[in-house]
């Protein structure tokens, strides 16, 4: 039993950090442009490779007319998909592991078989992104759904492991609102950067901190913007559906998202700060350090004209804020039953 106990446990961190992978892989394909790079699902052009050869390329192309192979966007996403199908195998054998060791409280059987149901739920929208070509709610939820997977992996992880990352480490009934209001905000910035990703409106606002020409505020067309659903049987790559100014009203929605985000999480560094114990003071400094980051990011973004590199690390910033929260709402959280 023990060493089911150890199996679980390494092939859960395990699986946290593919998770990770597959996060950033899928922001570097949907930031380079490489989401249709294989138009059909689950394959690549029928295929399980990307087609390379003259005639294999050949036949691909008179099969898909509308999107001629591009062997190396191809590749970014079929690499995105082969990572995300190891993952989902990973997340199955830990549902099964978990079911043979629900008599033990250590070994949260429930959350193992949703994060399996989650994984499963990502799959379809995975399919869902390439066949409703790009369509935006549905590669916000994608992004979404990731970061769930992602963060509710490390957070078994977290509660199955015996790390230095011990549960009760801080005073719950002090951080508990804060954490759990922080956890709120970041996820709703996270699909505000989603919803500004999926619609290409990263650089409607090409100044800081003015939006463009000097003007804090342009015309916006936040009702154009913010509509969920524009139908299916269109392509949806490059946003050609929304004009200028709905791209305008999704970035600035984003920069006020970032605002509150950051009133939020200055106000946890706060609590933290004020809260007894090392695990409490290291928390906050991690936290402002996070904050820090994440903000330059996103303004270098802007300044810098959305380099692929500095685009994918803003995603990879808000992954690593998730992770953290994560550890500190376990670090709050009771001990568990051994």
């Amino acid at each position: 039993m023990r060493r089911a106990h150890r199996a679980f446990s390494m092939m859960s961190l395990t699986a946290t950090l593919l998770a990770l992978v597959v996060v950033v892989l899928g922001a570097y394909v949907r930031l380079s442009d490489a989401g249709l790079g294989c138009p059909d699902w689950p394959g690549c052009y029928d295929r399980l490779t990307v087609p390379s050869d003259p005639q294999a390329v050949a036949d691909a192309n008179v099969e898909y007319p509308q999107r001629p192979v591009d062997v190396a966007k191809g590749w970014k996403e079929m690499v995105h998909r082969y990572a995300a199908g190891i993952l989902g195998l990973l997340a199955a054998a830990l549902a099964a592991i978990a079911w043979r060791l629900r008599g033990d409280a250590s070994r949260p059987h429930r959350l193992a078989i949703a994060i399996l149901a989650v994984v499963t739920g990502q799959a379809i929208l995975g399919m869902w992104t390439v066949t409703w070509n790009l369509k935006p709610l549905v590669v916000m939820a994608h992004l979404l759904g990731g970061m769930a997977v992602l963060g509710l992996l490390w957070w078994q992880t977290l509660r199955t492991q015996a790390t230095r990352f011990r549960a009760g480490l801080l005073a719950y009934r002090r951080v508990r609102w804060s954490l759990s209001l922080a956890l709120v905000a970041l996820a709703s910035q996270i699909a505000l950067g989603g919803w500004t990703s999926a619609n290409y409106a990263a650089l409607a606002c090409n100044e800081f901190p003015s939006c463009k020409q000097g003007d804090l505020w342009p015309d916006a067309d936040f009702a154009t913007g913010f509509k969920p659903w524009h139908g299916l049987g269109r392509d949806y790559e490059y946003a050609t559906h929304i004009g200028h100014d709905a791209k305008v009203a999704i970035h600035l929605v984003h920069r006020l998202g970032a605002l509150v985000l950051t009133g939020v999480l200055l106000g946890l560094v706060a609590v933290l700060w004020r809260t007894p114990g090392r695990a409490a003071r290291r928390g906050a400094l991690a936290v402002a350090a996070g904050l820090t980051v994440q903000l330059g990011l996103g303004v270098g973004n802007v300044v810098f004209d959305l380099p692929l590199w500095l685009a994918v690390a803003h995603n990879a910033g808000a992954a690593g804020l998730l992770l953290l929260l994560v550890t500190l709402i376990h670090l709050a959280s009771p001990g568990l039953r051994r």
